[in-house]
């Protein structure tokens, strides 16, 4: 027989004493030094400051100290400072609901003070001295110091050992402090930081004011090789406007730690905006790699609520599939323009640039051989591979010629049997400008195309490159037009969450839009009768499941768009150009020209690379050239 536990004598409501309040409230707002760097940074950013001085010790566990030069504190507001919620940033609800501030609760330097030794040392201007504030004896007394403020912070946690506790080494709550200090930096390209640890200067950034100082910032803080490896980013739409960097494909990482985004100035990790950036390389990225990202969305302050998470890092949107949307839209046509081109246009710089400090001057560029104009190019003997329910005249009839283009070489002959070999043709050296992805010099292994530039060797896997221009082509074709939809023979049920059926039944005008029908069969099931037409071969209850569960968060075209494009990039991998198939050099000039011309040439439907550019400088190193 088990042996009955009385339970513990009940306990009544009390208030709880504010000492315990305030631990409580340190517990959410601070959780490691890297936390106090945060809160402290902001205040100095809401002073006005523009130029911050970091200074730590053992991590920031022992000392941390933040100075600026802003507007400095009266010295009849010092002692309120250290009072919970007491700030200067919000007096109404209507300001809370519009916060135009990095802070606006005013518990952080409470919340701070309750585990800490806390000094503040400031003067405003039009005060003839500065005056300092001791935390723990709440004594006041005059003290030399200029305009600003400097806010002390020594042996955080002292009170709660057991917090300490949790804390890792110093070196590691020393990278999260400076990661703090970055986000900020990156934010506010017109401010200076500089970053102290045991008397040394580890981290410094100049204040860049200015139009280009957010591109310096950039450079400063994410190095060079981050601005030569990514891609301007500038959209806008209604009040929404997104701004920053994406980072090309070639340079995205193993892991998420390059994905920076910022609302209003504030830096914030949302998984509606991180989902929207990460589908905006859906088509790019190949395989599991993650894309690397400064992203700043200005919006109408009233349409985000900050005041969602004591730290601040999180926000809800009033309209997240409008932010979804814009951010998407935003990274996408970034992403879209071929690279070839502005690399040329780089590397023409750099060798003008070279050129001008020669004693002598180069010899002219010949002029431009004159080339008839073409059709386009299609691959002779070409065909898509049908999908089921689909005959080959259908598909096919997507793809058509494209339009002549200026510099296009004449079609290829009809004739599908391996051509002869070409007689040497003596290339000719391209004008300064012209052809970014050169002149085609010969294939190699029937794989590989090579080609001339001014920068040297272009490398270019046909197949590859002939696959995302039938591919974008096929897109383009879809695009704009509506979703047709199909009713099925046999209705597909499933058994449907309390959260799939709301969604079902809020959503209907939505999910017709996207040729789909979705109706309750039973109280807890429900039924697929239509799906779209290109899909009809699929899982419907899949299909179903991913729209109703985007639908619920995000944009639900995505998921029937995503299965589209697989269903488009099955029929472009079937209709390019295989390996080992022998092209003429007039081919090879007119894939080269497309490639020029077409959205994401870079990297084929898999995203893999379809270009590599080999400099004159990297093959003269190869062969020890000038050594």
């Amino acid at each position: 027989m088990n042996a009955v536990i009385d339970p513990s004598p009940r306990r009544p409501i009390r208030e709880l004493p504010d000492e315990l309040i305030s631990q409580i409230a340190a517990g959410e707002v601070v959780e490691r030094p890297a936390s106090v760097v945060r809160e402290l940074l902001d205040n100095a950013l809401d002073a006005g400051a523009s130029q911050i001085t970091l200074r730590l010790a053992a991590g920031g566990v022992r000392l941390i100290s933040v100075e600026d030069d802003g507007a400095g504190i009266p010295r009849e507001e010092l002692p309120v400072a250290l009072k919970r919620h007491a700030t200067s940033k919000i007096a109404s609800l209507d300001e809370l609901e519009s916060v135009g501030t990095m802070g606006f609760r005013g518990e952080a330097l409470a919340a701070i003070h309750s585990i800490s030794e806390m000094s503040i040392l400031s003067r405003s201007a039009g005060q003839s001295s500065a005056f300092l504030l001791d935390g723990r004896t709440g004594e006041l007394r005059p003290a030399a110091r200029a305009t600003g403020t400097t806010v002390e912070v020594k042996e955080l946690f002292f009170s709660v050992p057991a917090r300490r506790k949790f804390l890792k080494t110093d070196a590691t709550e020393l990278a999260h402090c400076l990661e703090a200090v970055r986000r900020h930096a990156l934010a506010r390209p017109d401010v200076g930081f500089a970053v102290w640890h045991e008397g040394k200067l580890i981290e410094q950034w100049r204040s860049h004011p200015g139009p280009a100082g957010l591109a310096q910032r950039l450079g400063d803080v994410l190095g060079e090789d981050f601005q030569a490896q990514s891609v301007a980013v500038e959209h806008r739409v209604g009040t929404v406007r997104v701004s920053g960097r994406a980072g090309l494909p070639d340079a995205a990482r193993s892991r998420a730690d390059h994905q920076y985004a910022w609302v209003n100035g504030r830096f914030v990790r949302d998984k509606v905006l991180a989902h929207a950036a990460r589908s905006a390389y859906e088509d790019v990225l190949h395989g599991q790699r993650q894309p690397v990202y400064v992203l700043y969305v200005d919006m109408d302050p009233t349409r985000v609520d900050v005041n969602v998470h004591p730290t601040k890092i999180e926000v809800r949107f009033r309209d997240s599939r409008e932010l979804h949307q814009a951010v998407r839209h935003a990274v996408e046509n970034a992403l879209a323009a071929p690279r070839a081109a502005a690399a040329a246009a780089a590397a023409e710089a750099q060798i003008d640039a070279s050129a001008a400090t020669l004693p002598f001057a180069p010899p002219p560029a010949p002029a431009r051989p004159n080339l008839p104009p073409s059709a386009g190019w299609r691959q002779p003997g070409m065909d898509f591979g049908a999908p089921q329910g689909h005959r080959v005249s259908d598909l096919a009839a997507l793809w058509s010629p494209s339009a002549p283009h200026a510099d296009s070489v004449p079609a290829a002959a009809t004739d599908t049997r391996p051509s002869a070999p070409q007689a040497f043709v003596e290339p000719v050296p391209l004008p300064p400008g012209d052809w970014p992805l050169g002149r085609a010099l010969a294939q190699l292994h029937g794989i590989y195309i090579l080609a001339e530039n001014r920068q040297g060797l272009v490398v270019v896997d046909m197949h590859a490159a002939h696959e995302r221009i039938v591919y974008e082509r096929l897109k383009q074709q879809l695009q704009g037009a509506s979703i047709a939809s199909q009713p099925l023979l046999i209705p597909a049920t499933f058994a449907a969450t309390p959260q799939e059926q709301a969604t079902a039944e809020a959503c209907v005008d939505a999910l017709h839009s996207l040729g789909l029908e979705i109706t309750p069969f039973s109280p807890r099931t429900l039924a697929v009768r239509a799906v779209p037409t290109t899909l009809a071969q699929g899982d419907a209850v899949e299909l179903a499941r991913s729209v109703l569960a985007e639908l619920a968060q995000h944009e639900a075209s995505g998921v029937v768009e995503r299965a589209q494009n697989e269903l488009l990039a099955t029929m472009a991998c079937h209709g390019a150009v295989r390996a080992n198939r022998r092209l003429t050099l007039e081919e090879m000039n007119a894939l080269l020209r497309q490639m020029e011309a077409t959205e994401r040439s870079d990297q084929c439907n898999h995203g893999r690379p379809t270009w590599r550019q080999l400099t004159l400088r990297e093959l003269d190193a190869l062969f020890l050239r000038g050594r």
